[in-house]
């Protein structure tokens, strides 16, 4: 898989303050592509740096394999977490004077914004002035402008800010379908959950430096323990003769059911397989499952240690 993006060794300085320290991505295209960390980290700048608002001091950004070109921005998507809209004018009016200024035609853009509208369950807004927008409805619009003109790339900056459950996930489904017509997708977020729902690849930002990129389920088992869940029915010292390689962590029983659980820490995968089958050939075996540890979690840990 080509790269649609590749942010190569970019430093940015701005008076007193490094914001980013020699950082580079690769956005594989078709991809959704998560931008991690911590507030003031520096995702914000990689962002205005991909998309031409900001210059870096060193490094370069090619696009589609070539210098990122001024070009190139009418094939990129761009959602600031700064937004705004002319708030005395009417919604529709809003919407097609800024799918205008993408380079569609009054006709074109018509078509394609009723279109979203309908989608977004929003077509009664059409004539009612921005000023009477929720934060959330007026994130719908710019959301939609921001895709209207169906560019290459689309970078969203801290999208699910301001909206309730049921729109951000509206707004996940939205991102996924755009992927699956062929968009690449890059976002900045603090929602752990969203990443794992919907990003095939993140970087972890912290302290103006990429601390960690990869693959989501990549890194989620990387940072595994070797901890498993158990569950088993059968003779309690049966099941602890089968696991001496093992360190036992948890252990419990429900007389009810008749069913066990057990918590164990493998500390060689080598011993995985043996240890399965010795449990299976000691007890009933219901349930061997690793525990892997959540994007949140790694967010956190990740973050911690290198503080």
């Amino acid at each position: 898989m080509s790269n649609i993006i590749s942010a190569e060794h970019i430093t940015k300085r701005f008076t007193n303050h490094t914001a980013l320290d020699d950082v580079s991505v690769a956005i594989p295209e078709g991809s959704v592509y998560g931008l991690l960390g911590p507030n003031g980290a520096g995702k914000t700048t990689l962002i205005r740096v991909i998309n031409r608002i900001t210059i870096p001091d060193q490094g370069s950004v090619l696009f589609d394999g070539k210098p990122i070109s001024q070009q190139d921005i009418y094939r990129i998507g761009y959602l600031p977490e700064e937004r705004g809209l002319y708030k005395k004018m009417k919604v529709g009016e809003q919407a097609l004077f800024l799918a205008r200024l993408k380079g569609l035609s009054r006709h074109e853009a018509l078509v394609r914004l009723k279109q979203w509208f309908i989608r977004f369950g929003i077509e009664d807004w059409w004539d009612k002035k921005v000023e009477d927008l929720s934060k959330g409805m007026a994130q719908k619009i710019q959301f939609i402008v921001t895709v209207l003109h169906q560019p290459k790339l689309l970078i969203f900056d801290e999208p699910f800010s301001g909206f309730d459950p049921i729109n951000a996930n509206l707004l996940k489904q939205e991102i996924l379908r755009l992927k699956e017509e062929g968009a690449t997708v890059i976002f900045s977020t603090h929602n752990m959950a969203s990443v794992e729902e919907i990003c095939d690849h993140i970087t972890l930002i912290n302290k103006a430096k990429n601390i960690l990129s990869g693959r989501v389920e990549d890194i989620r088992r990387s940072h595994g323990n070797n901890i498993f869940d158990i569950q088993f029915r059968g003779e309690e010292d049966s099941f602890r003769q089968s696991t001496t390689a093992a360190e036992l962590l948890e252990y419990n029983h429900d007389p009810i059911t008749g069913l066990s659980t057990a918590k164990i820490h493998i500390a060689a995968d080598s011993d995985v397989r043996n240890i399965i089958a010795a449990v299976n050939q000691a007890v009933e075996l219901r349930s061997f499952t690793e525990i892997i540890p959540s994007m949140n979690d790694i967010f956190i840990r990740t973050v911690a240690e290198c503080k």
